[in-house]
């Protein structure tokens, strides 16, 4: 509230800011509604239409963060009051600076698949690398050696099951729901993996009592084996009954079912190694079965009925020799030139392992008791481990740690 007599600022007097004392109390009234109207134009710089009005000269302003897109920052010029003229408020471009194509795309002349980019620091990541790179230009390029190793499940159509044959062991059939859907195969390519070198394939049958992702990946560490070998070697390991007690083999029960199977893992291997001309030497590849516990249906029919012929180079059997030692025996006989390592602990393979021993003798064929050095041509070797190993951890742990790793460091090197 103002009271009269109060030293209020004139803004008609020139003579200074305080009225001379005496000044006529009406007129000082009067000019009071012009002096409120004037004073917020004073404050705010000037009054008038904001698309003409002059902005007060000031400190530029600091210059703008960089902005980051994909792994290029581009960094914008400070604004100024000199560049901000004529208009004061920013437009859409002054505030939303528009992206050329290389701004987006640093390396604007090839691609890959890429995960979904939600933020900047996802863009900064590698591509995965299921596949090379594909080039813009027409000539696509050959990369032999992958960079990144791949782990990956893939359904295929050759797979254990679905089934909807019979069991030649007890003649029922039909294996086609549940528990024998799945018809997924774990499929490992290590990094440095070349198609173009001498390499081999290693087939790991499951037990009972397993899934791929639980328990033959990440438990039984067959890819993380695989890769630490240092071997020039892959991993396809199809999904048997899935976490079932059971034995049953699907498809390949049948006359040239493994044949089939590794045809379309030949596909699928060259499909993950990123070369589709790489099916023709995954198709050559020497073959290595990996059986563990009542994996062992499957690996004796495989070797039985298969129709692989000679490229099965090896059979390693992982405290697996549960039965069909028949078709094992008759397997050692008739490939003089593939080797056969069968460890086993205190239980029940036991007594199979020793019967095997006994028939394979009276063939005339040499068992060892022991690995020495490079796994020859021809090698029968039968390993009891000792006390305290136990049957659920014999993947990881037999006569060594990590024996499938121990068994690819044994074959003989090819150059």
């Amino acid at each position: 509230m103002i009271s009269a007599g109060s030293n209020i600022p004139s803004i008609t007097e020139r003579g200074g800011i305080w009225p001379r004392r005496g000044a006529n109390l009406r007129r000082w009234q009067a000019a009071m509604p012009s002096a409120l109207v004037v004073l917020p134009c004073l404050l705010v710089g000037g009054c008038g239409s904001s698309d003409t009005k002059s902005v007060a000269t000031a400190e530029p302003a600091p210059p703008r963060p960089a902005y980051a897109k994909a792994d290029i920052l581009v960094p914008f010029p400070p604004r100024t009051i000199a560049t901000a003229r004529p208009t004061a408020i920013d437009s859409f471009a002054d505030r939303y600076f528009a992206d050329s194509f290389d701004d987006r795309y640093s390396a604007a002349h090839s691609f890959g698949p890429e995960p979904a980019r939600s933020t900047v620091a996802d863009r900064r990541a590698p591509a995965p690398p299921s596949y090379k790179l594909a080039s813009l230009s027409p000539d696509l390029p050959y990369v032999p050696v992958i960079k990144h190793e791949q782990t990956q499940l893939i359904g295929f159509e050759n797979s254990a099951f679905p089934y909807f044959g019979k069991n030649p062991r007890s003649g029922d059939g039909a294996y086609a729901g549940g528990r024998y859907s799945d018809n997924r195969v774990l499929v490992h390519v290590p990094a440095g993996f070349d198609a173009r070198k001498p390499g081999v394939i290693v087939v790991f049958f499951h037990g009972h009592g397993a899934t791929l992702a639980r328990d033959v990946r990440d438990r039984q560490l067959l890819p993380k084996q695989i890769t630490e070998s240092g071997v020039n070697a892959v991993l396809v390991a199809p999904q048997l009954a899935y976490d079932a007690a059971d034995s049953s083999a699907g498809k390949l029960w049948e006359r040239g079912g493994f044949k089939r199977f590794m045809a379309e893992a030949a596909e699928q291997l060259a499909r993950v190694y990123g070369d589709a001309h790489a099916t023709a030497a995954f198709a050559k590849m020497p073959v290595v079965i990996v059986s563990y516990s009542g994996g062992f249906v499957t690996a004796a029919y495989s070797l039985q009925v298969g129709g692989l012929g000679s490229r099965v180079k090896g059979v390693v059997l992982l405290d697996s020799l549960y039965g069909e030692i028949d078709k094992y025996s008759s397997w050692i006989a008739s490939n003089r030139s593939g080797f056969f390592v069968s460890a086993y602990t205190q239980g029940a393979t036991k007594r199979h392992d020793d019967e095997l021993a006994q028939i394979l003798r009276e063939k005339g064929i040499k068992v060892s008791d022991e690995l020495n050095g490079t796994l020859k041509p021809g090698t029968v070797a039968l390993l009891q481990t000792g006390e305290g190993i136990r049957h659920r951890d014999y993947v990881t742990l037999a006569w060594t740690e990590h024996p499938v790793k121990d068994i690819l460091q044994r074959l003989p090197r090819r150059n």
